[in-house]
This record gives C-alpha cells, sequence and structure tokens, in this order.
C-alpha cells in the first residue's frame, strides 16, 4: 500500500519524484523476490550420524559446506580422521579457495597407518589428489611418514625424486630408512635406480652408496 502511495506521490511531483522513488521500488522488489525463493539450509545430518561432534559441525557450517563436501567429510571421520582433523582440512582447502574432495584419499591414507598431522601436512602441500595413491601404497610397503613427506614435497616443487616402487625395492635390498631419506632429499632421480640396485647386489654398503650419490 506504501509502495503504491508513493507510486501515487511520485507522478504527482513529476521525473524528479521518479527518479527518487527508482532505488526504492528495486529494493522493495529485491525483498519481495527473497521473501519467495528462500534457500533452504543444508542438510549435515549425515555428519551427526558419521560420529562427528556438535562443535565440529558447527565449525563446518561456518565454513560454508556444500553437499557435496559433507559426503567427502563422512567419508574421512569413517576412514578414522578425528573431528579436529576434518575440520583443519576443510580449512585447508578453503584457503586455496577449492572445494574439499579428498575423503576417500585421507580415509586410504589413515587406514594404511600414516598419522593425521602427516596427512594435514599432505593437504597444505595440495598432494592428496592422483599422488595420494601412490603415497598409500608406499606406506603401505613400510615407508615411513616421513620419507613419503619428504616425497611428496618434491612432487610439490616439481623436483626429480626417487619413486615409492624404487625406494620399497631398495628397502627390500636392505638399506636403511635413514639412507632412503637422505637419498630423497638429494633430489636423486628415479632413473638412478637401476645403478643403486646393481651397486648394492655387487656389495656396496649404504655409506658407499651415499658416497657414490652425492646430491643433484
Amino acid at each position: 500500500m506504501g509502495l503504491i502511495l508513493g507510486i501515487r506521490l511520485a507522478r504527482g511531483s513529476g521525473a524528479r519524484g521518479a527518479r527518487r522513488l527508482a532505488p526504492i521500488a528495486a529494493l522493495a522488489l529485491s525483498l519481495s523476490f527473497l521473501g519467495c525463493h528462500r534457500i533452504p539450509p543444508i542438510d549435515t545430518s549425515p555428519l551427526d550420524n558419521a560420529g562427528i561432534g556438535y562443535d565440529a559441525v558447527q565449525q563446518l557450517k561456518t565454513l560454508n559446506i556444500t553437499t557435496l563436501e559433507i559426503a567427502e567429510i563422512v567419508k574421512a571421520k569413517r576412514g578414522g580422521f578425528s573431528d579436529d582433523s576434518c575440520v583443519e582440512m576443510v580449512r585447508i582447502y578453503r584457503g586455496r579457495k577449492q572445494a574439499f574432495d579428498a575423503g576417500d584419499a585421507i580415509a586410504g591414507l589413515v587406514q594404511a597407518g600414516m598419522g593425521q598431522d602427516t596427512i594435514l601436512a599432505l593437504g597444505r602441500l595440495n598432494q592428496l589428489g592422483l599422488a595420494a595413491g601412490e603415497l598409500q601404497a608406499m606406506r603401505l610397503a613400510g615407508l615411513s611418514d616421513e620419507i613419503i613427506f619428504d616425497v611428496a614435497q618434491h612432487h610439490s616443487a616439481g623436483q626429480p625424486v626417487l619413486s615409492g616402487v624404487s625406494l620399497a625395492r631398495l628397502q627390500n635390498l636392505g638399506m636403511r630408512e635413514s639412507t632412503l631419506l637422505e637419498l630423497v632429499r638429494r633430489s636423486i632421480p628415479d632413473s638412478e635406480t637401476p645403478t643403486i640396485v646393481s651397486l648394492r647386489r655387487h656389495g656396496a654398503n649404504d655409506q658407499q652408496i651415499l658416497k657414490r650419490f652425492a646430491g643433484s
């Protein structure tokens, strides 16, 4: 009724009144549209059903999670990721303006025995995509979190590094973890694996191998 009266008054006062009324009319129409098209709230009940606590759910809501992200968070939680880790990982993805989509990767790494701090660190490196499968295989092969993280750092930086398959092979030849870690940190390319294997099979010990591969 007020809007109709305003229109009549504006007509009576000429073009100047019409110009004053235009913003008011636009606001009224916008509010009317929003009132008729309310966005339904996101259903977070799957988070409750997965055993995520109230406080964590509230924190996740503040991150404006989507329905697809809720499904990914549930996968991570059911795979053994803690409430706090779930929230922190979503924050990491938000910091890159990315949708969280690594539920399966996280569950696989947890079940392979990787520590949650390491998984969060991999998330910060953005290494929970296609590379996560190799990292999981490395953990299942018995390689330590430290070696795996250093390999992921090299991948993230685009630097050469021994592959997970090669590191597992060298480990099976009796090379110490400290030696494998040093080879990784020296950015020894995977193409050198046959040479390292040959040296080992011909009796070279860890120290001799490290001396041969002083770093690139």
